[in-house]
């Protein structure tokens, strides 16, 4: 089962797509304030070792990083330095983090990173064709060993084909939840899916969003059928049928489902 760790908690809004983020919405209903940044109880989650001197997490688990926060974000700078030395310790694990602030990571990365940790997967969000503009040629030449795009909440058409290559692994794509959710177009989810086709890069459909345009129709979409209703489209692409890595939802974290929107 996917494993949440989420070293810090809070966040600062940096562009467009921050605009009605999730842990803001969930932050709100539990009466918290979502730009203190500040380190989890479970700071030390992959290290942790249970009485019997066994991780709690077991080998072979993948482990989704910090979905409440930004792992770039500058208020952890301190303790980010650590949060590296858990991951390359547990070298038998496989982390994720998606991040908006890929212009930080030659400033956060630490000494040994070399061109990547085997073991850490980086996903860059782009919501929008400004952002990926500015975002994906600094990922693109990015010393990472995994990358994925993330374009979550997608909210206009956004050619990525300047910068789609074999060093992609994965594009994934989705609307954005909640009350104030902006439109998201079918046709910008099936543009992009045939952008990816054209460069043999797989992609996935993660959710509709909240409010989804398809055949001249605005569909209002409760949250609990988001994901069900991506999965029915059909549209991913998977030319190595490759596992994807970012997951449609967790019942792991009982606040916050992994996302980005």
């Amino acid at each position: 089962m996917p494993v949440s760790w989420n070293p810090w908690h809070g966040c600062h809004k940096i562009s467009p797509g921050c605009l009605n983020c999730y842990v803001y919405r969930m932050d709100e209903r539990h009466g918290k304030e979502s730009t203190l940044v500040r380190k989890n109880g479970d700071f030390r989650l992959p290290i942790s070792r249970s009485r019997s001197g066994e991780y709690k997490v077991p080998s072979g688990e993948t482990v989704y990083t910090c979905f409440t926060s930004d792992f770039l974000v500058r208020d952890a700078d301190s303790w980010r330095g650590e949060a590296w030395r858990m991951m390359r310790e547990r070298s038998d694990l496989y982390f994720i983090f998606v991040t908006k602030r890929i212009d930080r990571l030659e400033a956060c990365k630490p000494d040994d990173w070399g061109d990547g940790y085997d073991n850490v997967e980086i996903c860059c969000t782009v919501e929008n064709q400004d952002r990926a503009d500015f975002r994906l040629p600094i990922f693109r030449d990015a010393p990472i060993k995994h990358k994925g795009i993330v374009c979550e909440p997608l909210l206009e058409p956004i050619d990525l084909r300047p910068y789609l290559g074999d060093w992609v692994e994965q594009v994934i794509a989705g609307g954005e939840s909640g009350e104030e959710a902006r439109l998201c177009s079918y046709n910008w989810i099936l543009d992009l899916r045939r952008q990816c086709m054209e460069f043999d890069v797989p992609f996935y459909f993660k959710q509709t969003g909240a409010r989804f345009l398809k055949n001249g129709h605005v569909y209002r979409i409760a949250r609990r059928y988001q994901h069900s209703q991506a999965r029915k489209a059909g549209v991913d692409y998977n030319p190595s049928r490759i596992q994807f890595t970012i997951p449609r939802f967790s019942k792991t974290h009982k606040k916050y489902e992994h996302g980005t929107c």
